[in-house]
């Protein structure tokens, strides 16, 4: 695990030459089809010889939670291990990986008019006033969010709104039922040098932009029925492609919101990763990346022999 940019498909491609892996995403944005550009999608001669579960799940007019992922994953592990094969997690949402290792809460599905109540409310007072609105009832989740994370914002005031409840303590009733029966090695990718980290950030968003970003989502609007409020087109990247097709923005502005959201994603990737996880941690630029983790999960397999 770890954030954007910090060479998570690379180091688990390297993993899988050298040991016998499966591979399993864990990225809330791989698992929609026909976005590849802008979610840094292996592309299909990689995934033809590393195949990934849980890619290519989900249409991008359909939603895909941490509850679905985590039934997913369980069984993807479960054929993995029948395979003869280790499963390997890799991917950089970490609600996914806290769903997988805590268990899931009994939260309440979505309500569209509650969401387009909170809508409302968010374009006349802003997804800041929300954040503090959430603070001051949920500390705890709200800590843990930024304040113009609207997706994520929206699910847990409207959790808090229909339940009463604050949606951390729902998730830590979830946790008491403890992990899945599996020994798991949680590996941490972070970088030694944040500036880096920024600046793969700023090259991978300017080859979205080269590759065809704003051209990939032309036809993902004329090939679905979307709108921006949809999870897929809430995703870093195809947000601000939209608002410039659209004239929220200058075009001119895309690259510099491109690389700013993506910014802050990898910010909130490393605090989740640096709080809510006990895991070894990696340097993501140690040129040697590949061979430490090697030797690790080499001794985690001949240890659990």
């Amino acid at each position: 695990m770890g954030p954007t940019a910090s060479g998570k498909t690379a180091a688990a491609l390297e993993l899988a030459d050298r040991l016998p892996l499966a591979l399993i995403s864990v990225d809330s944005a791989l698992v929609y089809r026909d976005m590849d550009i802008g979610t840094a999608k292996p592309d299909r001669d990689t995934l033809a010889r590393y195949p990934h579960a849980l890619v290519d799940v989900i249409s991008p007019e359909e939603s895909y939670s941490a509850a679905r992922f985590r039934a997913e994953a369980l069984a993807a592990m479960a054929a993995a291990r029948a395979a003869g094969r280790v499963p390997l997690l890799v991917g950089g949402t970490m609600l996914y990986y806290k769903a997988l290792l805590s268990g899931l809460a009994d939260l309440p599905p979505a309500d569209p008019a509650l969401r387009a109540e909170l809508d409302a409310e968010a374009a006349t007072r802003g997804w800041p006033a929300l954040h503090a609105e959430l603070a001051k009832h949920d500390p705890e989740t709200a800590a843990r969010l930024a304040p113009n994370d609207a997706q994520r914002l929206q699910r847990a005031l409207e959790i808090l709104r229909l339940t009463g409840r604050p949606m951390s303590a729902l998730l830590a009733e979830a946790a008491a039922d403890g992990p899945p029966p599996w020994r798991f090695l949680s590996l941490g990718l972070l970088p030694s040098d944040r500036a880096v980290l920024h600046a793969r950030i700023a090259e991978r968003f300017d080859a979205m932009l080269a590759a065809g970003l704003e051209n990939e989502l032309t036809r993902l609007r004329s090939k679905y029925r979307l709108t921006p409020e949809l999870p897929s087109m809430r995703c870093v990247g195809y947000r601000q492609a939209w608002e410039a097709q659209d004239g929220l923005i200058a075009r001119g502005e895309l690259r510099e919101r491109g690389i700013y959201a993506t910014r802050q994603l990898a910010k909130r990737q490393i605090t989740w990763l640096s709080n809510s996880f006990d895991c070894e941690r990696f340097d993501c630029l140690d040129p040697a990346l590949g061979e430490r983790l090697g030797a690790r999960v080499a001794a985690f397999l001949d240890a659990s022999r």
